[in-house]
């Protein structure tokens, strides 16, 4: 599938919406949050396009949605107690899209390794992909605060590509929204979307370089891009 090298060829995935339904347990908490501080909670449909961004983006949104005007001081609080909360729940109805365990089976056989990056703090992304029972499969797992700056900053995916000892141009991005795709852009990495995640627009209008709709189309999708690099 790709030329033999000394370097394995890497994957590098967003986590939210791309390998897993994180939305029931991260708009769980959002809602406890927003009740017990006297506001609506969010239906669910409209919360779920507000993920991807990390835990306190989805506060602002949140809060920006219910008419909450808060202090920053209070949503730094919140955010701390928002993060307590959710890694105590962290897997209560989160899930692995399908197809994503044989995805990973194939491309392992087929000699690439795995990585994460992603906006989600580091803990808890690691804790997540513990309870899902994936997370040995990834040589690095990379979350908004592993280093100085997170997506959609290029240099967050490129030294997660150096943390999983990789090399960049035997390197594809897979994620689900425009911060995802912004990321490899700026690092010129290319990227495959998946179109069940969480974006507001339809991932298309970012410019991927190759879209799926479902894991089993990854191999496609990759080894149409290895043949352009």
């Amino acid at each position: 599938m790709i030329a033999s090298s000394s370097t394995q060829p890497l994957l590098v995935f967003d986590l939210d919406g791309t390998l897993a339904e994180t939305a029931p347990d991260l708009v769980t908490t959002l809602n406890m949050l927003l009740t017990r501080e006297g506001f609506p909670p969010v239906p669910y449909e409209k919360a779920r396009g507000m993920v991807g961004g990390g835990a306190r983006t989805l506060i602002e949104r949140g809060l920006a949605y219910a008419g909450g005007d808060l202090p920053a001081p209070r949503i730094d609080a919140l955010f701390e107690e928002f993060l307590v909360h959710y890694d105590a729940h962290i897997a209560d109805a989160t899930t692995l899209f399908p197809g994503v365990g044989a995805a990973l089976d194939r491309f392992e056989t087929a000699g690439w390794r795995f990585a994460v990056c992603t906006n989600k703090i580091e803990y808890s992304s690691t804790l997540l992909l513990t309870a899902l029972g994936i997370a040995d499969r990834f040589h690095a797992i990379c979350g908004k605060n592993t280093f100085p700056m997170s997506k959609p900053d290029g240099r967050a995916l490129l030294m997660t590509i150096d943390k999983a000892g990789g090399q960049p141009d035997r390197t594809i991005m897979v994620g689900d929204s425009k911060t995802d795709i912004e990321t490899a852009q700026n690092a010129k990495i290319p990227v495959v979307a998946v179109d069940f995640g969480y974006t507001d627009l339809p991932v298309e209008a970012y410019a991927p370089d190759r879209v799926i709709s479902h894991f089993d189309d990854l191999w496609e999708a990759v080894e149409s891009l290895v043949k352009t690099v």
